[in-house]
């Protein structure tokens, strides 16, 4: 009866209609006609789906924590949030929690990354692990681990940077892991060997690696764990690079997916490490972000004891770099995202989840608590992109 009543109506009236729907009720549609079924799961509709017009009201947190369930063994925790109508500054669940069972890691979370949006996709991964989930469908993706070969067996390798993103071109999702090799001298001190970077293409299911004469270029950086973000078709880390042993410059290291080149860009100001302040990359106004915040630590210096938010009005234009707030007298563990445009969100030292109001300098601490340095949050909305299909050599798309 519904596939006949669908039938009856003009497609692009049902198109209207089903785009200004969430993803939990298109699914149900699929139960009960034929015909929404194909229109929803056509790429044309996905498309006009993930491009839609929103509001913030459509956007919801991901948020990422872990809980110790045996000793110096955690499991991670997937939340789906969303802000209060009346309070933009309350967060409640809006469906139950995700169980992440393949993620279980120790007490290093330096590794741990929640990689995304990307045409609504998210990767999360550690040091071993690399998870593609679609959060909307509950779909997701395990890859295969790559695979570490080729070296003698007094050389270990040591995974540096991870990214995610979508290839345009090749219309392809891409993972990359940028990792150092090192040997043992003969006081057992380790000394770096040499670089590598491997590529997962995700429509071939295969890792390979970079060409050596591009991955030389890394030589001379060193990336800062978890500050990786992808945008505008690039795979963006904050770095410093070194001359001779010591450090030159701090800037942002670049991987464009299409053409797998990388370069950099300028930062705005100096960032001495040694002291602080750390960095943080993020997206603020639709633009690339820089926040500079001190390292947590007992006692911080009055003069340190700030955080700076830059924009990048304009993308790869070192002279567009503008200080957009400067926060005063907030220690923070850990930055997690500007949602919003204005609520800032940051992990305290204690482990829990704390906003700072931008408009209105209003610090709230909020009901969400987990291992300190565990917290990665994502704004998400709805998607109804799919993981590419596998075929029979390739990993399953399942469902938690």
């Amino acid at each position: 009866m519904a596939d006949g009543i669908m039938k009856k109506l003009n497609e692009d009236v049902v198109i209207y209609i089903l785009l200004r729907l969430a993803v939990k009720s298109l699914l149900r549609f699929n139960c009960i006609s034929k015909t929404c079924y194909s229109l929803i799961k056509s790429s044309t509709f996905v498309y006009l789906y993930l491009n839609r017009t929103t509001t913030s009201k459509d956007e919801f947190i991901l948020f990422k924590h872990c809980f110790e369930y045996e000793r110096n063994m955690h499991k991670t925790i997937l939340s789906f949030l969303s802000g209060d109508d009346d309070d933009d500054d309350y967060f409640n669940p809006i469906i139950q929690d995700l169980d992440v069972t393949h993620l279980k890691t120790n007490n290093n979370y330096n590794m741990d990354q929640f990689i995304g949006p990307c045409n609504g996709l998210i990767a999360m991964m550690d040091s071993v692990t690399t998870i593609l989930i679609n959060p909307s469908t509950r779909n997701y993706r395990l890859l295969p681990p790559d695979q570490f070969i080729g070296c003698q067996e007094d050389h270990y390798r040591s995974i540096q940077n991870v990214g995610f993103g979508y290839d345009s071109i090749a219309n392809d999702y891409k993972v990359i892991r940028i990792s150092k090799i090192y040997m043992t001298d003969r006081d057992d001190y380790p000394e770096e060997m040499d670089r590598i970077v491997d590529i997962y293409d995700l429509s071939v299911d295969c890792w390979r690696k970079l060409d050596c004469d591009v991955v030389q270029q890394l030589s001379t950086f060193y990336c800062a764990s978890s500050s990786q973000m992808f945008y505008r078709g690039i795979c963006h880390w904050f770095a410093s690079q070194y001359i001779e042993g010591e450090i030159d410059e701090y800037l942002i290291l670049c991987f464009e997916m299409s053409t797998e080149i990388f370069h950099s860009l300028k930062i705005p100001e100096p960032c001495y490490l040694m002291y602080g302040p750390s960095c943080k990359l993020m997206l603020l106004q639709d633009s690339l972000a820089l926040i500079y915040h001190p390292y947590s630590e007992p006692v911080i210096p009055d003069e340190k004891d700030l955080i700076n938010i830059w924009i990048m009005k304009d993308y790869n234009v070192y002279e567009s770099w503008t200080k957009k707030y400067t926060i005063r007298g907030h220690q923070i563990d850990f930055p997690l995202a500007i949602w919003k445009g204005y609520l800032f969100l940051y992990q305290s030292g204690s482990g829990s989840m704390m906003s700072y109001n931008l408009n209105s300098n209003v610090v709230k601490e909020l009901s969400f608590h987990g291992v300190p340095k565990s917290f990665r949050v994502i704004g998400y909305k709805d998607s109804l992109t799919s993981i590419p299909r596998e075929n029979e050599h390739t990993t399953h798309v399942q469902k938690f």
